[in-house]
Protein backbone atom coordinates (compact mmCIF):
# COMPACT_ATOMS: atom_id res chain seq x y z
CA UNK A 1 0.00 0.00 0.00
CA UNK A 2 0.95 3.40 -1.17
CA UNK A 3 -0.23 6.81 -0.58
CA UNK A 4 0.76 10.41 -1.48
CA UNK A 5 2.88 11.67 0.98
CA UNK A 6 4.83 14.90 1.22
CA UNK A 7 8.23 15.30 0.21
CA UNK A 8 10.35 18.02 0.86
CA UNK A 9 13.77 18.60 -0.51
CA UNK A 10 16.54 19.96 1.95
CA UNK A 11 20.20 19.96 1.09
CA UNK A 12 23.07 19.17 4.11
CA UNK A 13 26.18 20.54 4.78
CA UNK A 14 25.49 23.76 2.98
CA UNK A 15 23.68 27.18 3.61
CA UNK A 16 23.71 27.03 0.04
CA UNK A 17 20.89 25.48 -1.94
CA UNK A 18 22.93 24.99 -4.51
CA UNK A 19 25.66 23.24 -2.54
CA UNK A 20 26.07 20.32 -0.63
CA UNK A 21 23.90 17.27 -0.97
CA UNK A 22 20.79 17.22 -1.55
CA UNK A 23 17.67 14.84 0.28
CA UNK A 24 13.98 13.97 -0.41
CA UNK A 25 12.39 13.96 3.58
CA UNK A 26 9.16 12.74 4.29
CA UNK A 27 8.35 13.68 7.45
CA UNK A 28 5.23 11.22 7.98
CA UNK A 29 6.22 8.35 6.07
CA UNK A 30 3.55 5.56 8.00
CA UNK A 31 0.93 5.53 4.91
CA UNK A 32 4.20 4.02 2.72
CA UNK A 33 5.54 0.25 2.14
CA UNK A 34 8.88 -0.41 1.40
CA UNK A 35 7.66 -0.33 -2.42
CA UNK A 36 6.77 3.16 -2.16
CA UNK A 37 9.59 4.65 -0.19
CA UNK A 38 12.38 3.14 -2.87
CA UNK A 39 10.03 4.92 -5.81
CA UNK A 40 9.91 8.35 -4.27
CA UNK A 41 13.92 7.95 -3.63
CA UNK A 42 14.37 6.80 -7.70
CA UNK A 43 12.01 9.59 -8.99
CA UNK A 44 13.72 12.42 -7.19
CA UNK A 45 17.29 10.64 -7.64
CA UNK A 46 19.13 12.47 -5.41
CA UNK A 47 21.86 10.02 -3.73
CA UNK A 48 19.08 9.04 -0.55
CA UNK A 49 16.39 10.14 0.44
CA UNK A 50 15.17 9.75 4.09
CA UNK A 51 11.58 8.44 5.75
CA UNK A 52 9.62 9.04 9.31
CA UNK A 53 7.53 7.36 11.04
CA UNK A 54 6.81 6.40 14.54
CA UNK A 55 9.44 5.75 17.16
CA UNK A 56 9.90 1.73 18.34
CA UNK A 57 8.77 1.14 21.97
CA UNK A 58 11.58 2.03 24.12
CA UNK A 59 13.07 4.06 21.88
CA UNK A 60 13.52 7.04 24.37
CA UNK A 61 13.38 10.69 23.73
CA UNK A 62 11.30 13.50 24.12
CA UNK A 63 7.52 12.92 22.69
CA UNK A 64 7.23 13.64 19.53
CA UNK A 65 10.81 14.28 19.17
CA UNK A 66 11.68 10.89 18.66
CA UNK A 67 11.38 9.08 15.06
CA UNK A 68 11.98 5.53 13.22
CA UNK A 69 14.29 7.12 9.99
CA UNK A 70 15.30 4.87 7.38
CA UNK A 71 17.21 5.98 4.10
CA UNK A 72 16.61 4.77 0.64
CA UNK A 73 18.98 5.45 -2.86
CA UNK A 74 17.55 5.28 -6.07
CA UNK A 75 18.21 1.66 -6.10
CA UNK A 76 17.79 0.09 -2.48
CA UNK A 77 17.87 0.17 1.07
CA UNK A 78 21.05 1.89 2.99
CA UNK A 79 21.81 1.38 6.85
CA UNK A 80 22.44 4.78 7.52
CA UNK A 81 22.83 7.97 5.82
CA UNK A 82 24.55 11.09 7.52
CA UNK A 83 23.36 13.98 5.16
CA UNK A 84 19.75 12.97 5.00
CA UNK A 85 19.96 12.45 8.99
CA UNK A 86 21.14 16.31 9.19
CA UNK A 87 18.50 17.09 6.36
CA UNK A 88 15.68 15.22 8.34
CA UNK A 89 17.12 17.24 11.46
CA UNK A 90 16.80 20.65 9.83
CA UNK A 91 13.61 19.81 7.95
CA UNK A 92 12.03 19.33 11.61
CA UNK A 93 13.48 22.23 13.43
CA UNK A 94 11.37 24.48 10.95
CA UNK A 95 8.28 22.25 11.83
CA UNK A 96 8.71 21.37 15.71
CA UNK A 97 12.10 23.80 16.77
CA UNK A 98 15.32 23.36 17.67
CA UNK A 99 16.42 20.75 20.28
CA UNK A 100 17.35 17.11 20.91
CA UNK A 101 16.16 14.63 18.69
CA UNK A 102 16.47 10.98 18.61
CA UNK A 103 16.35 8.33 15.66
CA UNK A 104 15.94 4.62 15.39
CA UNK A 105 18.09 3.33 12.39
CA UNK A 106 18.57 0.26 11.28
CA UNK A 107 22.06 0.76 12.07
CA UNK A 108 21.40 1.43 16.15
CA UNK A 109 20.14 4.51 18.01
CA UNK A 110 21.31 8.19 16.65
CA UNK A 111 20.67 11.06 18.66
CA UNK A 112 20.58 14.63 16.81
CA UNK A 113 20.77 18.12 18.62
CA UNK A 114 19.34 21.55 16.49
CA UNK A 115 20.47 24.47 17.14
CA UNK A 116 19.99 28.07 15.43
CA UNK A 117 22.46 31.00 15.77
CA UNK A 118 22.58 34.14 13.59
CA UNK A 119 19.47 32.57 11.79
CA UNK A 120 21.91 29.23 10.78
CA UNK A 121 20.47 25.98 11.29
CA UNK A 122 22.89 23.10 12.23
CA UNK A 123 22.02 19.65 13.07
CA UNK A 124 25.02 17.47 14.60
CA UNK A 125 24.44 13.52 14.97
CA UNK A 126 26.43 11.16 17.16
CA UNK A 127 26.99 8.11 15.25
CA UNK A 128 26.50 4.52 16.71
CA UNK A 129 30.03 3.01 18.25
CA UNK A 130 32.29 2.86 15.31
CA UNK A 131 35.42 0.55 14.43
CA UNK A 132 38.01 -0.11 11.75
CA UNK A 133 39.24 -3.76 9.86
CA UNK A 134 41.77 -4.25 7.64
CA UNK A 135 41.16 -4.65 4.09
CA UNK A 136 43.24 -7.32 2.16
CA UNK A 137 45.50 -7.03 -0.63
CA UNK A 138 44.06 -8.24 -3.20
CA UNK A 139 40.77 -6.56 -2.74
CA UNK A 140 42.55 -3.31 -2.33
CA UNK A 141 44.45 -3.87 -5.66
CA UNK A 142 40.59 -4.89 -6.82
CA UNK A 143 39.97 -1.37 -5.82
CA UNK A 144 42.65 0.75 -7.21
CA UNK A 145 42.36 -0.94 -10.42
CA UNK A 146 38.63 0.12 -10.64
CA UNK A 147 39.45 3.92 -9.77
CA UNK A 148 42.51 3.96 -12.23
CA UNK A 149 44.76 4.65 -9.19
CA UNK A 150 48.24 3.24 -9.29
CA UNK A 151 49.17 2.25 -5.83
CA UNK A 152 51.85 4.90 -5.80
CA UNK A 153 49.27 7.89 -6.01
CA UNK A 154 48.42 6.70 -2.08
CA UNK A 155 49.50 8.14 0.59
CA UNK A 156 51.58 5.98 2.81
CA UNK A 157 50.69 7.83 5.89
CA UNK A 158 47.05 6.80 5.64
CA UNK A 159 46.83 2.70 5.40
CA UNK A 160 43.87 1.57 4.02
CA UNK A 161 41.12 0.36 5.90
CA UNK A 162 37.48 -0.24 6.08
CA UNK A 163 35.33 1.70 8.86
CA UNK A 164 32.61 1.48 10.02
CA UNK A 165 30.31 4.59 11.79
CA UNK A 166 26.47 3.04 10.74
CA UNK A 167 27.49 2.25 7.35
CA UNK A 168 31.01 0.87 6.12
CA UNK A 169 33.65 2.25 4.00
CA UNK A 170 36.79 1.82 2.09
CA UNK A 171 39.11 4.59 3.13
CA UNK A 172 41.97 5.46 0.72
CA UNK A 173 44.09 8.56 0.88
CA UNK A 174 45.35 10.45 -2.01
CA UNK A 175 49.10 11.75 -2.16
CA UNK A 176 48.43 15.06 -3.94
CA UNK A 177 45.01 17.19 -4.15
CA UNK A 178 45.48 16.59 -7.94
CA UNK A 179 44.73 12.89 -7.96
CA UNK A 180 42.06 13.46 -5.56
CA UNK A 181 40.72 15.68 -8.48
CA UNK A 182 40.93 13.24 -11.31
CA UNK A 183 38.45 10.93 -10.63
CA UNK A 184 37.24 8.47 -13.77
CA UNK A 185 36.46 5.13 -12.80
CA UNK A 186 34.89 2.11 -13.82
CA UNK A 187 31.44 2.25 -12.35
CA UNK A 188 30.21 -1.49 -12.99
CA UNK A 189 33.80 -2.70 -11.31
CA UNK A 190 34.03 -0.56 -8.28
CA UNK A 191 30.00 -1.71 -7.98
CA UNK A 192 30.75 -4.87 -7.80
CA UNK A 193 33.68 -5.17 -5.60
CA UNK A 194 31.45 -2.72 -2.99
CA UNK A 195 28.58 -5.05 -3.14
CA UNK A 196 31.35 -8.01 -2.22
CA UNK A 197 32.34 -6.28 1.07
CA UNK A 198 29.10 -4.32 1.65
CA UNK A 199 30.45 -0.99 1.51
CA UNK A 200 28.05 2.05 1.01
CA UNK A 201 31.08 4.30 -0.38
CA UNK A 202 34.90 4.50 -1.23
CA UNK A 203 35.81 7.72 1.25
CA UNK A 204 38.83 8.79 -0.95
CA UNK A 205 40.94 11.42 1.24
CA UNK A 206 43.55 14.34 0.99
CA UNK A 207 44.90 15.98 3.88
CA UNK A 208 44.98 19.36 3.67
CA UNK A 209 46.66 20.45 6.89
CA UNK A 210 46.40 18.62 10.82
CA UNK A 211 42.55 19.09 10.77
CA UNK A 212 41.56 19.79 7.69
CA UNK A 213 40.57 17.44 4.53
CA UNK A 214 39.01 17.31 1.41
CA UNK A 215 37.15 13.82 0.43
CA UNK A 216 35.32 12.06 -2.20
CA UNK A 217 32.59 9.33 -2.14
CA UNK A 218 32.43 7.32 -5.20
CA UNK A 219 28.40 5.68 -4.46
CA UNK A 220 27.31 3.44 -7.37
CA UNK A 221 25.71 1.03 -5.48
CA UNK A 222 23.59 3.38 -4.48
CA UNK A 223 23.03 4.12 -8.62
CA UNK A 224 25.19 7.56 -8.41
CA UNK A 225 28.50 8.18 -9.63
CA UNK A 226 29.52 10.54 -6.12
CA UNK A 227 28.16 11.52 -3.33
CA UNK A 228 28.64 15.02 -2.94
CA UNK A 229 28.80 15.34 0.65
CA UNK A 230 28.85 12.47 3.43
CA UNK A 231 27.56 12.28 6.65
CA UNK A 232 28.36 8.49 7.43
CA UNK A 233 31.85 8.07 5.69
CA UNK A 234 33.10 11.49 7.54
CA UNK A 235 32.02 9.95 10.80
CA UNK A 236 33.61 6.75 9.81
CA UNK A 237 36.82 8.72 8.80
CA UNK A 238 37.16 10.32 12.63
CA UNK A 239 36.87 7.40 13.77
CA UNK A 240 39.42 6.09 11.37
CA UNK A 241 41.90 8.84 11.79
CA UNK A 242 41.48 8.96 16.01
CA UNK A 243 42.21 4.96 15.88
CA UNK A 244 45.34 5.18 13.57
CA UNK A 245 46.64 7.60 16.00
CA UNK A 246 46.74 10.40 12.63
CA UNK A 247 44.48 13.03 14.68
CA UNK A 248 44.12 13.36 18.39
CA UNK A 249 42.04 11.67 20.31
CA UNK A 250 39.91 14.81 20.68
CA UNK A 251 39.78 17.15 17.78
CA UNK A 252 37.67 18.86 15.51
CA UNK A 253 38.23 18.14 11.95
CA UNK A 254 37.10 20.01 8.91
CA UNK A 255 36.24 18.07 5.75
CA UNK A 256 35.44 19.88 2.37
CA UNK A 257 33.52 18.22 -0.01
CA UNK A 258 31.37 18.37 -3.08
CA UNK A 259 34.02 21.15 -4.60
CA UNK A 260 35.11 18.77 -7.70
CA UNK A 261 31.42 18.17 -8.78
CA UNK A 262 30.75 22.15 -8.17
CA UNK A 263 28.51 21.26 -4.86
CA UNK A 264 30.78 22.66 -2.20
CA UNK A 265 29.83 21.54 1.58
CA UNK A 266 31.78 21.18 4.49
CA UNK A 267 31.28 18.87 7.18
CA UNK A 268 32.78 19.63 10.82
CA UNK A 269 33.34 15.93 12.93
CA UNK A 270 34.08 15.79 16.58
CA UNK A 271 36.01 13.57 18.25
CA UNK A 272 36.48 13.55 21.94
CA UNK A 273 38.35 12.13 24.47
CA UNK A 274 36.60 8.53 26.31
CA UNK A 275 33.70 8.66 23.85
CA UNK A 276 34.49 6.46 20.79
CA UNK A 277 31.64 7.60 18.82
CA UNK A 278 31.82 10.52 16.50
CA UNK A 279 29.96 13.50 16.07
CA UNK A 280 29.16 14.82 12.75
CA UNK A 281 27.98 18.83 12.30
CA UNK A 282 26.56 20.48 8.91
CA UNK A 283 24.16 23.27 8.33
CA UNK A 284 20.83 22.34 5.83
CA UNK A 285 18.72 24.46 3.97
CA UNK A 286 15.65 24.02 1.84
CA UNK A 287 15.28 23.93 -1.73
CA UNK A 288 13.05 25.06 -3.72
Amino acid sequence: MTTKSEVLRFTAFSQDPEGGNPAGVVLDAEGLDDAGMLTIAAELGYSESAFLTAPPEGLGGEPGRAFTLRYFSPRAEVPFCGHATVATAVALGERIGTGDLVFATRAGTVPVTVSEEDGVVRATLTTVEPHTEPVTAADLTEALAALDWPAADLDPAFPPRIAFAGARHLVLAAATRERLADLAYDFARLEALMHRLGLTTVQLVWRESDTVFHVRDPFPVGGVVEDPATGAAAGAFGAYARELGLVPEASVLTLHQGEDMGRPGVLMVELREGDKRVRVTGTGTRIG
